[in-house]
């Protein structure tokens, strides 16, 4: 599926800006060495699901004194770039990683990530099958398991429903992308630093892209034709950008290109925009009284759409072990207590059952505390992951299995790139046409590699 990846992906993640600035990480658990104890580093993504898991580090201590997990945050763009040098050039510096869908069939290939398949089989309490099938064959290269999920999400749109009451507005079940347009307008309140929606417009691939390039599918855009041919100009994708933009200026927040998902759930929450297209896993923290403002007033509903019947992406944050860590045993010991069924009860009965890691295991469905708390968006959730179609998202069919990214190993520098293109018109530094001509450029060369084989 992927010929001449890992001579490919091994030059791009040398290319990389690897100019990880110290004062972007964070560290978090249990630093220096003690006879007997051996230290493990997890490089994380720096989500709420992932700084719960770092909350509940004494309790793994109290089951596995003898191992210590040092947890080290990152912003999402940083820890890609630094995960990846990391294990492309062998360097053996963090011994578990939270790796995205997009990457792990691809590391997986490269084996440079532990094949799991056999240990998570060994534990028959560990029960592998009650994960999500497609969240499991995501994690999976040529039937073998790379990596285990610890969240898995798709994408819906949450709206105030206290602000939309006042206006008079009925959200429908399955919005269309104009509509929202038009609600985002009419709700947005400068007076009260409010905006219409929040939109991710950080340069990334994983960030501005994860929600754009679903509205580039139902627009009736995609990245590559079954020729492998870039469409990045094509006025699908342009069309798009063009929506994309211009609902950004008229009602969404103020220097949108700082930012991302993280950015986006501390706006939402604070009560300082009125809708949000983002992450279902995003949820949770909406609802959680102690750290939103606007729990309980939130409502659910599908992606908006264009010209597709239905949209939304479909991903997952997935823990792995690299092949070059001294501690794989240690590091597995940890892997299977954070991504257990038990943990997920934990999470539930310790921080609040709002809180628990969604969209990975059946299981967690079936606790009658985590559907209660679930509300609207807990069954929504399960509705649209089984909706989501990853082989023919758009409107014309595509040459490769995915939906808000391209599975080739190139993909992530053509998103890095282009994102950063579109950045610079937001910011009025290029124009649109520009912009989307030189990202044709660069996509076509990554297309030109697949033509090769």
């Amino acid at each position: 599926m992927f010929p001449t990846t890992q001579r490919r992906m091994g030059v791009i993640g040398l290319g990389l800006g690897f100019g990880l600035a110290l004062s972007g990480c964070a560290g978090f658990g249990n630093l220096g060495t003690q006879p007997g104890v051996t230290t493990v580093t997890l490089a994380s993504v720096n989500n709420p699901q992932m700084q719960d898991m770092a909350q509940l580090l004494p309790e793994f201590n109290k089951l596995h004194p003898e191992i210590k997990i040092n947890m080290i945050f990152m912003e999402e763009n940083d820890l890609r770039n630094a995960a990846t040098k990391d294990v492309a050039t062998q360097g053996g510096q963090y011994d578990i990683m939270t790796v995205g869908a997009y990457e792990v069939p691809i590391w997986g290939q490269n084996r440079w990530l532990v094949d799991l398949t056999d240990l998570a089989a060994k534990d028959p309490s560990y029960d592998v099958a009650d994960f999500f099938k497609p969240v499991r064959d995501g994690v999976s290269y040529d039937g073998r398991l790379y990596a285990v999920p610890f969240y898995g999400e798709s994408s819906f749109l949450m709206y105030r429903k206290d602000l939309f009451q006042q206006a008079g507005i009925t959200m429908p079940e399955r919005p269309t992308w104009d509509q929202v347009a038009e609600y985002a307008a009419k709700l947005k309140d400068p007076s009260k630093d409010r905006a219409g929606i929040c939109l991710r417009a950080k340069p990334g691939w994983g960030e501005m892209f994860a929600p754009l390039t679903t509205v580039v599918n139902t627009f009736g855009g995609q990245w590559y034709n079954m020729d492998w041919q870039a469409q990045v100009n094509s006025p699908g994708f342009t069309d798009a950008v063009k929506f994309y933009i211009k609902t950004l200026d008229q009602s969404g927040e103020g220097d949108p290109v700082s930012f991302g998902f993280t950015e986006c759930l501390n706006l939402f929450s604070q009560d300082r925009a009125a809708m949000w297209y983002d992450a279902t896993s995003a949820a949770g923290s909406v609802e959680d009284p102690k750290n939103s403002r606007v729990a309980g007033k939130v409502g659910y509903v599908r992606a908006p759409v264009k010209l597709t019947q239905n949209s939304g992406w479909l991903w997952s944050w997935n823990l792995g072990i690299n092949a070059k860590s001294k501690h794989k045993e240690a590091a597995w010991e940890f892997v299977k207590w954070a991504t257990s069924k038990d943990y997920a009860k934990l999470v539930g009965s310790t921080l609040g059952w709002s809180r628990t890691p969604p969209g990975t295991r059946k299981s967690t469905y079936e606790i009658p505390e985590y559907v209660q708390a679930g509300g609207d968006f807990a069954p929504l959730t399960a509705k649209i992951m089984n909706e989501v179609d990853p082989t023919k998202p758009g409107v014309d069919p595509q040459p490769w299995v995915g939906i808000q990214y391209v599975t080739i190993p190139e993909f992530q520098d053509v998103g890095n790139q282009t994102s950063q293109l579109l950045a610079d018109v937001i910011a009025g530094r290029r124009t649109l046409t520009a912009a989307l001509d030189e990202g044709q450029k660069i996509a076509q060369r990554a297309g030109n590699n697949q033509k090769k084989g």
